[in-house]
């Protein structure tokens, strides 16, 4: 299929006009970053990108990002003249209206042939990463195309993903850089010096350049940029943002709002468009992309029988995972850091699609696959993945390598570094993207290393995510029944917190309460003689307690049956799990009948309290204030975490 230069120009001020009239009608949006980039994504579109419009989730087309993606109406406009997902002109009228498919940034899983979720800058670049490995170790044979801005360039996560991509060597990963020099608060040379060119070189990127604005140059570039193999390619697109605004172009005055109707009249008379007229396009540009379409289905027909037997790993049956697990005894003691890995490696060979590794704390963290190799600079076999010292790069390269469909991408870090993590964790909430997440060294226990490396409000904090599944196992057993649960899960992302120290392996564990966020572990006679005695309800004691912490709630609660008490402990790994199982469930395992109660974690009190049955009958033994170096057993004592200060705290109560 050939289209001409004259052709693409029309293509691109019919874009520009779309979007400048989107962003009119909402009163809000980002038009420049669209207006300047329409020519870059009409030449990508119409002459180089394979996608199947028929067939959205198609296994071998080419992937699109928008890092920057406030650009969103460009997508939109895009994606209409196109034909993907059905989307009419009069939904491009509700561009950031509430049900919106067109919302403010692009949302994967709302508007078809959107890859992944963007708007937080940089994150599109890592996340276009994850899929260009995804392919590689799919075989799909697609190439990866991310758009980005300055503003992209600027952000932390960039210099992770695109160093980490260079050393890796990731072939057809093509990332077109819309430099147009402008940020909000002006010229990006405010605040940025870097020769982007020689920065991608020092990564191991090839790099071209070219006049974001001239369709030759754009073309050259990309023809240049496909044919590289062996190294992902940075195109360097000098561009003007709000391209034909006659007063607003090249300014940041048209970064994020609208261009208004005098502007964007004077936009369409510039352009040779009826500046009267709104959301029109020819039939002549409709034309083209239902040609582009039809060009681009056959070369997907092609792929289809080219690849018959193609299919994305299938998800584990549960029955699966459950008979792969390892089994622990009770009485042995191990870090449930040291658990990890042995799950991990014995549920390798059944989830075939977990593919991962850590920030470099790989052996502290215990997150390798054993008897699985690694990917190494251009060899992209293995499934264990040096990430190299990069948390937020490597937390968003894992999700692009589980939205790529059919693996499940997973990253690793000290839990106190999560804090670097939570953007892209936030971020995969959102997509409702099953990525999984290990933090180790869960608590002060980390010991010497002193407070900077020991979490104390993070428990609290990544529960407080929405859409995050997370579990702070007890034991090894608690440990393998969550990854189960991790794996089982494909709403949404999962975090797991494991210790450094060694806990002792316990009796009581439960596969089914653990799926359910926490269950009874441990019954110190409640259940046969609270019916039995009159006014037992008034001499009960329960615990709640999570991690390391559960054992020594166990501990206490045997001290206080010396004393004639009769005591629960409840196992809660996972907070979120247990508080959507039915009242009558969760009055099961807390009866609102035991008032007195004593909550046992090493981290902040914040987000316990809604088990507390009162004031005067809950008591905490939490970690609310940071850490310190030094043995973590010295610091056990120190913080009141042993089995005599628990036993003393009840004692206020019972």
């Amino acid at each position: 299929m050939k289209v001409s230069d004259e052709q693409l120009a029309k293509t691109a001020n019919s874009i520009r006009c779309l979007c400048a009239d989107m962003v009119d009608k909402a009163n809000s949006g980002h038009p420049g970053a669209a207006l300047g980039m329409a020519d870059l994504a009409a030449t990508l579109w119409l002459r180089h990108m394979n996608f199947d419009v028929k067939d959205v989730d198609w296994a071998g087309r080419d992937r699109l990002v928008f890092s920057g993606g406030h650009a969103s109406s460009l997508v939109y406009a895009l994606f209409h003249l196109a034909g993907i997902g059905a989307l009419t002109m009069d939904e491009l009228k509700t561009f950031r209206q509430l049900g919106s498919r067109c919302a403010g940034h692009p949302e994967r899983g709302v508007m078809p042939g959107v890859e992944v979720t963007t708007g937080p800058l940089g994150q599109g670049i890592a996340m276009g990463v994850g899929l260009a490995l995804a392919a590689q170790k799919m075989k799909t044979g697609n190439k990866t195309f991310v758009f980005c801005g300055d503003g992209d360039m600027q952000e932390g996560i960039s210099h992770e993903a695109c160093s980490w991509a260079g050393a890796m060597k990731i072939p057809d990963l093509v990332m077109i850089y819309d430099s147009n020099g402008i940020t909000i608060e002006g010229s990006v040379g405010l605040s940025m010096a870097d020769d982007t060119k020689k920065r991608f070189e020092s990564y191991g990127w090839k790099t071209f350049e070219c006049d974001g604005h001239d369709f030759p140059s754009i073309d050259r570039a990309l023809r240049r940029a496909l044919k590289v193999e062996g190294q992902p390619v940075l195109i360097i697109a000098t561009t003007t943002i709000g391209k034909g605004a006659p007063t607003k172009g090249g300014t940041a005055s048209c970064h994020g709002a609208p261009l208004g109707a005098d502007e964007t009249r004077a936009l369409k008379a510039g352009l040779g468009v009826d500046p009267e007229k709104s959301f029109a396009i020819d039939d002549d540009v409709y034309e083209l992309f239902r040609q582009r379409a039809a060009f681009c289905r056959r070369m997907a027909n092609k792929w289809r029988k080219a690849h018959p037997g193609f299919k994305v790993p299938a998800e584990p049956s549960e029955e699966a995972l459950v008979a792969a697990l390892p089994r622990f005894e009770p009485g042995k003691s191990i870090a449930t850091r040291n658990a990890n890995e042995e799950i991990m490696t014995a549920l390798a060979g059944v989830a075939a699609g977990l593919v991962g590794g850590s920030a470099d704390l790989g052996p502290s963290n215990k997150t390798v696959m054993k008897g699985e190799a690694f990917v190494a600079p251009g060899d992209f076999e293995g499934r264990n993945l040096h990430y190299g010292i990069r948390e937020l790069a490597m937390t968003a390269i894992a999700n692009g390598i589980t939205a790529f469909g059919g693996l499940r991408g997973y990253g690793a870090t000290f839990f106190v570094f999560s804090d670097y993590c939570r953007p892209a964790i936030r971020l995969a909430a959102i997509m409702e993207l099953p990525s999984i997440f290990v933090f180790s060294h869960d608590s002060f226990y980390v010991g010497e290393d002193g407070p900077t490396h020991e979490p104390v409000e993070h428990l609290a904090a990544m529960r407080t995510m929405v859409g995050v599944l997370s579990f702070r196992p007890c034991d090894a057993n608690e440990t393998a029944y969550a990854w189960v649960e991790m794996l089982k899960n494909t709403k949404c992302p999962s975090c797991i917190m494991t210790t450094r120290q060694n806990v002792p392996v316990l009796e009581g564990t439960s596969r089914e309460g653990v799926a359910k966020g926490a269950y009874v572990i441990y019954e110190g006679g409640y259940q046969t003689q609270i019916v039995k005695q009159e006014g037992t309800k008034e001499r009960t004691i329960l615990f709640i307690a999570t991690g390391s912490e559960v054992a020594l709630a166990i501990e206490a609660a045997k001290m206080l049956e010396k004393d004639g008490k009769l005591v629960r402990v409840v196992s809660m790994p996972s907070q979120g799990l247990f508080l959507k199982q039915d009242r009558d469930y969760r009055d099961s395992v807390i009866p609102p009948a035991m008032k007195k109660r004593v909550i046992v974690e090493a981290g902040i009190r914040f987000g316990w309290d809604r088990f507390a049955a009162d004031e005067t009958t809950t008591r905490f033994v939490t970690m609310d204030k940071y850490g310190a170096s030094a043995p973590y057993k010295v610091l056990a004592q120190k913080f009141g975490f042993t089995s005599e200060n628990v036993y003393r705290v009840a004692k206020e109560i019972a």
